[in-house]
């Protein structure tokens, strides 16, 4: 064979796995987008099926608890299950059960199994969530894993953003049931891609046989449940059911963690929490996630009372968000790629708090505007903060703990949604001075948007004081060090 013919199978063999792994990533951009679609496309239908099967909300809004529930509870178990068994045996099942309950959700003849329906929906996604980021460092080029988690966040923020949108849709077309079965067809789609073109899992070493801390699962999903519960139950006023729930949470937390130390085979090793980087991550997507609640929370309510807008461009005004983070996840991906993943996450919590503090202080005679733009700037500072963190936190992972770390960034982003919808919302209920704020006056409405977002501005001000303490600063100066073994380490690791 010539040394032409050797370098054009050689170029050959470089574009069928850049093929291959382009294919990869779009099944991995799919099963993201159809995770987040789950979450909020059946948040829109709550008044329909209140209606449909005759009950309360109380009743109805199991149909979102259901599905919440179950992520959070298992987001981290179903990623140490696929570092054990194997990610794309594992991924592939669970895109099967997320399309087979999609089905039976549009199928269900009752509430309570449209409900039990929702939470083996709910199973399926955590499988989806906690498995799409593990994947990329098996798929993607190292040099570009800014770039594919910019396109997972993006994925993620259209589901979000289209949710209410095609929920609303399809309900004033073909009713309830179609809000579940539109996702068959996708979800056979992403089954299709992922067992077509994502890698084979590697073999175990012979000898050693997997095991699974079955006491640690028990008591890590019995605590995230009894938390979830205690922030979702009573739409954000705390009784004394939430109080029992949120103690039950904290002395679950201390048992899982004794039981991690005793686990031959922990689910999450007590060495990756003592991890000072990693726990910062986590946090601080705790704490941006909680943030980004706000925007949900206190939007409708300043933009319907302090600035008048009536139902169709209050929702057209908070599309806005999702359409900014939809728009930025891929440039925030490549920005990460050319300037490093801790400079890139400094830059992001920067620009959210600096949009935060706009919110808080800006005069509410600049109108809309002076909400929304704002607000952008915030959405686009997520969103380089996400791409960035994630991507930091993936690089240096161990190919057999992929799972369990990318189920602990899903769940820290999870914990903080979950925190933000109570505590943002009692935040800017004690702020209005209101009992009701759908029927306050402007002036209170204006004063608890601007003292919720001074409160986001203070904790995305925590956040970047933790990307800026002592471990960051030194990757930020030596990036050569921090960022020589994986992607987004910087132009100057890369030139060194």
């Amino acid at each position: 064979m010539t040394t032409t013919e050797t370098r054009q199978g050689a170029t050959a063999g470089r574009a069928e796995r850049a093929g291959a792994a382009r294919w990869a990533l779009a099944g991995l951009s799919l099963s993201m987008l159809l995770s987040s679609l789950g979450t909020g496309i059946a948040n829109v239908g709550l008044p329909t099926l209140a209606q449909a099967f005759g009950a309360s909300f109380q009743a109805v809004q199991w149909v979102v608890l259901g599905y919440l529930l179950a992520v959070t509870a298992l987001v981290v178990t179903v990623g140490r299950l696929g570092d054990l068994v194997g990610r794309r045996r594992l991924l592939l099942a669970g895109l099967l059960l997320f399309t087979t309950a999609s089905v039976l959700c549009g199928l269900a003849p009752s509430l309570g199994a449209l409900v039990a329906a929702r939470a083996v929906q709910g199973l399926g996604a955590a499988v989806m969530m906690a498995l799409t980021m593990a994947f990329v460092g098996e798929t993607v080029p190292k040099e570009r894993t800014g770039s594919a988690m910019g396109l997972l966040g993006t994925m993620s923020a259209v589901g979000t953003a289209l949710g209410p949108t095609l929920g609303g849709l399809l309900l004033a077309g073909p009713g309830w049931r179609a809000l579940f079965l539109v996702n068959a067809p996708l979800g056979v789609a992403a089954l299709l891609l992922a067992h077509r073109h994502l890698p084979a899992d590697r073999p175990a070493p012979a000898g050693r046989r997997a095991r699974f801390d079955h006491l640690g699962t028990l008591l890590l999903a019995l605590t995230l449940g009894a938390y979830a519960l205690a922030m979702t139950l009573g739409r954000g006023r705390f009784g004394v059911l939430n109080l029992v729930l949120l103690a039950a949470a904290a002395a679950g937390a201390v048992l899982f963690a004794l039981a991690q130390r005793r686990a031959a085979a922990p689910l999450v090793r007590p060495a990756v929490l003592r991890d000072r980087r990693l726990s910062a991550s986590l946090l601080m997507s705790v704490l941006v996630s909680t943030v980004m609640m706000a925007t949900l929370v206190v939007g409708p309510f300043h933009l319907a009372r302090t600035l008048g807008l009536n139902a169709a461009l209050v929702g057209l005004a908070l599309s806005v968000g999702p359409l900014v983070a939809a728009l930025t996840g891929i440039p925030a991906g490549r920005i990460t790629d050319r300037f490093g993943a801790p400079r890139t996450t400094a830059a992001g919590l920067a620009a959210a708090s600096a949009g935060a503090l706009a919110v808080a202080l800006l005069p509410g005679s600049l109108g809309v505007a002076g909400y929304l733009v704002p607000v952008a700037v915030v959405t686009a500072g997520y969103s380089l903060f996400q791409t960035a963190n994630n991507t930091a936190v993936m690089a240096d992972v161990p190919a057999d703990r992929r799972g369990v770390v990318s189920g602990l960034l899903n769940l820290s982003r999870n914990l903080g949604l979950v925190t933000g919808a109570s505590v943002m919302g009692a935040v800017f209920t004690l702020a209005s001075a209101t009992t009701d704020v759908a029927t306050a006056a402007p002036g209170p409405v204006a004063t608890g948007t601007r003292v919720t977002f001074a409160v986001a501005a203070g904790l995305l001000l925590v956040a970047l004081a933790l990307a800026l303490g002592p471990a960051a600063a030194r990757t930020l100066a030596g990036a050569r060090t921090a960022g020589g073994r994986g992607p987004g380490r910087g132009r100057e690791a890369r030139e060194g």
